[in-house]
């Protein structure tokens, strides 16, 4: 069940519980209320006629016959004896003084209950099932009457000096109080109805919307879960092709390389063997030698080392070692806890980048306190080459003439990120490599 028919599931229980139990106060409050009604009007009558009659019970504790055929006549021959059943006279030592049921007369019984309460001088009212010792006489007519408790007073006075109970039959009083039942649960019924359904389309209405909302969101997470996929299909695509091109690019120069040292290196070589054997040509000859050490030492970078079996380690302290051996300049090398395995393109880019970066810091540094630091970073490796040198302003030195575009472009293309910065703690400047190495890749 959805969650909105689970609250209006309970709900409706709610409201059903709160009506019967409402219903149920209100029907014991009528019937009480009938009750109290019947008994004060009642009392009335008993006030106006019995009364009178029952003043003699003070002195004597009985009542003379003129009395008692009295009552007789009152019950069999008035509007009163329409309404009562049966009639008691008691005095309050709890002595039946009179009553149709000729037997009881003179009877005593404990005063107790609504008795009890009416010699107290307490109107009581209640419907009773004829289950006391002196009501044999109406349960053998009867299965439950309206009992009521009368005290009666002195004239002029406080004092009570006895009760009347007298009997009424419940059908009156029952078709008055199911009638009202009637009307206040018609009333309860019909309100429980409009605010259940006045509740039920507001749930609807918010339960049609969170369901319009929540389908909304499910297309969109499917949308966007397709367009990542196809994110990540692109970027895996991406990176496998900017692998092909660094690894094509290095081919290349390799390719380049080999060429400068086959073609015109040789052709030069064999020019300047030529030219010694002429005489005068010394300033021509030295020419010569310096373009051909210019061609020998370019091919001789553009020639990479074959890196498929060099650990990460060995390729950049070979590329320190040749630059320490083309430049005559001393170099630091710090590795710290690399990885072991890494890929060839990612071996290619350090070469390349720590070529770049050692030969900025000889020509723009004059190789002073040049260091390289090779470490593992999270999910990947770390290079820095720092130097002491006079350091660079950013606002006036174009970066990008310092072949920062080639090494950024390298990084970019595998994934990493590359940044050049002056040294924090005095002059100098300090390139940050950092490219990322996926779990399980080739070394």
């Amino acid at each position: 069940m959805s969650l909105a028919r689970r609250f209006l599931l309970a709900n409706l229980v709610v409201v059903l519980v709160a009506t019967v139990a409402v219903g149920a106060w209100v029907g014991l409050q009528l019937e009480k209320g009938v009750l109290d009604r019947t008994a004060a009007v009642t009392a009335l009558y008993i006030d106006s006629f019995v009364a009178p009659q029952v003043e003699g019970i003070s002195t004597s504790g009985t009542l003379p016959p003129a009395n008692v055929d009295a009552l007789d006549h009152l019950l069999s021959n008035t509007q009163l004896g329409e309404r009562i059943v049966s009639f008691r006279v008691w005095t309050t030592d709890g002595v039946i003084a009179y009553s149709p049921n000729r037997e009881l007369i003179g009877r005593r019984f404990e005063p107790e209950g609504e008795l009890a309460s009416a010699i107290a001088g307490v109107v009581s009212t209640d419907i009773s099932d004829l289950s006391g010792p002196e009501n044999a006489y109406e349960r053998e007519r009867w299965s439950r009457l309206v009992e009521t408790y009368v005290p009666v007073r002195e004239r002029g006075g406080p004092r009570v000096i006895g009760v009347t109970e007298f009997y009424q039959l419940p059908d009156e009083i029952d078709a008055e109080v199911a009638s009202a039942r009637m009307g206040s649960w018609t009333i309860l019924a019909l309100a429980a109805i409009v605010s259940y359904l006045l509740l039920a389309g507001i749930v609807k209405q918010g339960s049609d919307t969170i369901d319009r909302q929540q389908r909304s969101l499910r297309d969109r997470v499917a949308e966007l879960s397709r367009l990542l996929d196809q994110n990540a299909s692109l970027h895996g695509r991406l990176q496998r092709s900017a692998e092909r091109t660094t690894a094509l690019n290095e081919s290349g120069l390799r390719r380049i390389g080999s060429d400068l040292h086959d073609g015109p290196a040789q052709t030069m070589s064999l020019a300047l063997l030529r030219l010694d054997e002429l005489d005068g040509a010394e300033p021509v000859s030295e020419a010569v030698g310096s373009a051909l050490d210019d061609v020998r030492s370019i091919a001789a970078g553009l020639r990479s080392p074959a890196f498929d079996d060099l650990l990460l380690a060995d390729v950049a302290g070979r590329a320190v070692r040749e630059h320490e051996r083309r430049t005559g300049t001393s170099v630091s090398l710090t590795v710290a806890d690399v990885p072991s395995s890494v890929p060839v393109v990612t071996k290619i880019a350090i070469y390349r980048v720590l070529q770049e970066a050692l030969s900025n810091a000889t020509r723009h540094a004059a190789g002073t306190d040049v260091a390289v630091t090779l470490s593992s970073s999270p999910g990947g490796v770390l290079l820095e080459v720092s130097d002491r040198g006079p350091g660079f302003d950013a606002d006036t030195v174009r970066i990008e003439a310092l072949g920062v575009a080639g090494m950024r472009e390298r990084a970019e293309l595998l994934g990493g990120s590359f940044a050049i910065s002056r040294r924090a703690d005095g002059p100098g400047s300090v390139v940050r490599l950092t490219l990322p190495i996926a779990d399980g890749a080739p070394g």
